[in-house]
Parts: C-alpha cells; structure tokens; sequence
C-alpha cells in the first residue's frame, strides 16, 4: 500500500490487518502525529521506506514481498499547496500514480491494483452529479493531476490488461486528518477550542463530504471483486449522495460538537476551485452491492469525539 500514512491510509491498514492480512506499506515520511504511528498501527505490517517517485524502490518492493493487492493512495492532496507548487504534485499524483502501476506490470503476483483518483478528476461541469461516464476535464493543477492520473491507469488495464480499477471519492473526513488546514479537522479544533471556525470560500461551495470508514469498506468491496475477477477496469464513484454547502456543513459540525452558538467566519479568499460537485453512486451500489452505513449525524459524532480525544492528549503532552 502507498499512502498508508494518510487519513484513508491510516484506517484501511487498521482494517486491513484485523482481517488478518499481511501489509506492506510504502512510507516516505515518517509522520508523528498520523493514526499509523500514533495508535501503533504501523507495528502491525511491515514498513518499507521509500518514495512513489522512485520505480526500482516499487518494483522491489512488488517483487520482493510477492504483493497480491496494492492499494495506491499515495498523493499530494491539497488543493491550495498544488496551485503554489505544481510540479511536486504532477510529479506524486501523476508520475508517481504511472510509476506504481509500471511496476505492478512487471510483477507476475499482482492480481488487483485499486488506485485512488477523485470527484475532483471530473473537473466543472454543468450536469451533476457526475457519474462514472463523465469526462475527465480538470483544468486547475490538482484536479488535473487526478485527470491524468485516473487516465493512465485506465490506459495500463486496456493495453497491458493490467487488473486495475479507480475509485472515485468525495471529500474524505474523520479522525486523524491532522491537516487543519481542511474544513472538517479546522472547524472541529476552533469549535473545541471555543473558537468561531473559518471558512476561506464564501461558503456557498457545494461538495459530496464521505467519513473515511466508509470508504475504507468501499475500497476493500472494489478489491474483493476484482480478485473475483469482476470490476477490472472499471470507475467507481464512492458517495452518500447527499450534498451540502460549506457553510452547512461547518453549522452541522457545530452543532454535533455542542457549539451552535459559534458563527463561522467566512474569508470568501478562495480561487481555482470548483463550486460544485458531486457524485452519483448508482454503479457502486448495482455492481459491487455497496452502500455507506454511516450517515452524517453519526460519523460527525465519531469524528468529533476522536478529535476531542487527540486534542486533549495534546495539550496533556504540552
């Protein structure tokens, strides 16, 4: 697995190695404060150093540890950081995404490669939401950066026949998301902080918001079916349909952390974004008999509490 040492990342190890697998995680930082290290998930696999910009490093690794299944997850994923500095997202998101699945290629042992794109690869466009046969027309560094991405492992399943497919996701949240920097884990510290939280767009954005466990049992159904050999080569869209403002979500947040009475502040700063998106989940739900179990209320609740419980361990350490 790369990226095993993000938000996704972090919870799918932790399933992953409940069910008894064995799991080798590419890891390239070695990041303090991510559920991998902090809960001791990474003493339950076998951590490999190494980047996704470097092919020999994953085709050793592929080979070597004779992987079956490879999660690819690994990418630059904030949007403000890849319109500052796009060439070190292309050079993760895109060539690392080309490097993974070339070395996957080369690997007799691989039987599925899940790689993780997003609603953002659709780019704007007029008819939502989305499904799997819209085109792909990022036009801003990061969603193009998902475009190109999603593409080339479409292109590796109908040229190589590679057993590759895409997930497509909305905005993940839940606890261990320590970028504070995105609307879920900000507008939770403010609020138990006692803070109005912030929102950079004018809040009028529209957006498809996922909790993390959910996706976690989505991306295990995708791999399960295609070790069935069903689902290669297709796109998944992963989502509640059920879309929300920012503004919206930032006062459900509130509400949930028993804060109502804090009123967001809105910065309306935010440029080179989409204004809406959001996902139909229809295929998903037909051919993989997926659905989400949580609803909104009760993974906010989760997330909430988990975020309550990181702060005040923090400021204990302090």
């Amino acid at each position: 697995m790369t990226g095993c040492s993000g938000l996704l990342g972090g919870w799918l190890v932790e399933e992953l190695a409940d069910r008894g697998a064995e799991v080798v995680g590419l890891l390239r930082d070695r990041v303090p404060g991510s559920r991998l290290l902090l809960e001791g998930i990474h003493e339950r696999i076998t951590i490999v150093p190494g980047d996704v910009r470097d092919r020999d490093v994953l085709e050793r690794v592929v080979n070597e540890y004779e992987v079956e299944v490879v999660f690819h997850l690994a990418a630059q994923t904030i949007v403000r950081i890849a319109n500052r500095n796009p060439l070190s997202t292309f050079e993760s998101n895109v060539a690392g995404t080309w490097n993974m699945l070339e070395a996957c290629r080369r690997c007799s042992t691989v039987e599925a490669v899940v790689v993780a794109s997003s609603d953002k690869a659709y780019g704007a466009q007029e008819e939502l939401p989305y499904t799997e046969d819209a085109p792909l027309i990022g036009r801003h560094p990061y969603d193009v950066s998902k475009s190109c991405a999603d593409l080339i492992a479409q292109a590796y399943h109908a040229t190589y026949s590679l057993p590759v497919s895409v997930t497509r996701c909305g905005n993940l949240y839940g606890g261990g998301d320590l970028n504070f920097s995105r609307l879920v884990p900000g507008t939770i510290r403010s609020l138990l902080n006692g803070e109005a939280p912030v929102i950079r767009s004018d809040g009028a954005f529209v957006r498809d918001y996922f909790y993390v466990k959910d996706a976690v049992l989505a991306y295990l159904a995708l791999a399960e079916r295609m070790l069935d050999g069903e689902a290669c080569g297709r796109a998944f869209n992963y989502s509640n349909e059920s879309q929300v403002t920012v503004t919206e979500m930032v006062r459900e947040i509130a509400r949930v952390a028993g804060r109502p009475d804090l009123e967001p502040l809105i910065l309306d700063e935010v440029t080179n974004e989409i204004p809406a998106q959001y996902l139909s989940a229809q295929r998903a739900r037909s051919e993989l008999d997926w659905a989400p179990r949580y609803d909104l209320d009760s993974s906010l609740e989760e997330t909430v509490a988990w975020y309550g419980r990181y702060l005040s361990s923090a400021a204990g350490d302090s």
